[in-house]
């Protein structure tokens, strides 16, 4: 496990909503209308504004909004050898939404790609931090991974490929490693797999619906435990790694709903992390006595200001809250953020720039009043 000490009272999910001009770009490049240069200089530009914007307000754990990215998963997915992008004539659904039908499948073994788009992000983003912060890559889980390779029709694909089920894990998470080393050469050194399965595994009714009353979720839990561990063994000590667990998130709404208790052994017990970004902005969340699993080694951003709405959280209720999840787990291993990013889709959340700005700098105002040491 990484052993850097660096933990910020105030943080971020890392997504932000996506200026008019960008998406103007976006649609006209996909139009024909711009090219692929003009596009990139939009997103520069965009980018440099809110590192900049970042930095301002007091934030050290610096993300490039996911400015360049459509989904806040799949695209990172597209990156791969052997991974194709797909329509699947059916987005996923969330409380009375559905998303484009977007969606990625194996075209042939699955292999890290030297020419991997998220690399060059990257290195534009490390190059414009500087040295007094820290530039974050946040990617999708490994289990994400495996989770949208097996959505669906998608599967037929994977068992055509992999008739042996430890193979097709192995290489998920051989190709994930080998993208995390290269990133680390590129300097990264702040790396957190932002993770829906464990959000899923969270909602007990969603898998009585889906699978039946008598489907076994431990099996999974076991796999993306086994999967996740395989793809974080053996990296660089100082490497800080986190995950960030959600139950979707999507133009204000959510797929599932659940506490932690169902997974919170093997999550934050198991899972080679050293902090847990996890959403605890509503009910759908559970209490905070799953904590008492994290073990003294490990550390929890709460997420109790939600990216989803724009009404502003009221100070005192949210250090009532956190005094409250401290009953679990010392407030010294606490910190505070967004329930999630704002646009983990470049739809966004409904609300606008200035409630994201607002939201963000009240997570820095609440830090520095519960820690004023820090």
């Amino acid at each position: 496990m990484c052993t850097n000490s660096s933990f910020h009272k105030a943080d971020l999910v890392g997504s932000f909503l996506r200026p008019e001009k960008l998406k103007e770009a976006r649609e006209n490049y996909e139009a024909g209308k711009i090219n692929l240069e003009e596009l990139t200089a939009v997103e520069d530009e965009a980018i440099l504004y809110i590192i900049t914007k970042q930095k301002e307000l007091g934030y050290k754990a610096i993300s490039d909004g996911e400015f360049r990215r459509s989904y806040w998963h799949l695209d990172f997915f597209w990156g791969f050898n052997g991974v194709d992008h797909v329509n699947m004539g059916q987005g996923y659904m969330f409380h009375g939404e559905e998303t484009r039908d977007d969606s990625a499948r194996l075209s042939g073994k699955i292999n890290f790609s030297d020419n991997h788009p998220f690399l060059a992000h990257f290195k534009f983003l490390k190059e414009n931090v500087g040295d007094n912060a820290e530039a974050r890559l946040s990617i999708p889980s490994p289990s994400q991974l495996y989770a949208e390779l097996v959505r669906g029709v998608n599967e037929d694909k994977v068992k055509d490929i992999y008739p042996n089920q430890t193979d097709f894990v192995n290489d998920i998470a051989k190709a994930y490693r080998d993208s995390i080393l290269a990133f680390y050469d590129l300097g990264c050194r702040n790396l957190k797999l932002d993770d829906c399965t464990w959000g899923m595994l969270c909602d007990t009714e969603f898998w009585k619906t889906m699978a039946g009353p008598n489907f076994d979720t431990k099996v999974l839990e076991d796999l993306y435990l086994k999967l996740n561990n395989k793809a974080l063994e053996n990296l660089p000590a100082d490497l800080k790694l986190s995950t960030h667990v959600c139950r979707g998130n999507y133009h204000s709404t959510y797929a599932t709903s659940g506490g932690y208790e169902p997974v919170a052994e093997s999550l934050f017990a198991k899972e080679n992390v050293e902090t847990y970004f996890l959403e605890y902005d509503d009910e759908r969340s559970g209490d905070f006595e799953p904590l008492r699993f994290v073990p003294k080694d490990k550390k929890v951003v709460l997420g109790l200001v939600t990216s989803k709405t724009p009404q502003l959280e009221e100070k005192e209720t949210i250090k009532s809250r956190i005094l409250e999840a401290a009953k679990y787990i010392d407030l010294e291993r606490l910190s505070l953020s967004t329930q999630c990013g704002f646009a983990s889709t470049e739809e966004g959340n409904i609300l606008t720039e200035e409630d994201q700005w607002k939201k963000i700098q009240l997570v820095q105002e609440i830090s520095k009043e519960v820690w004023p040491q820090s």
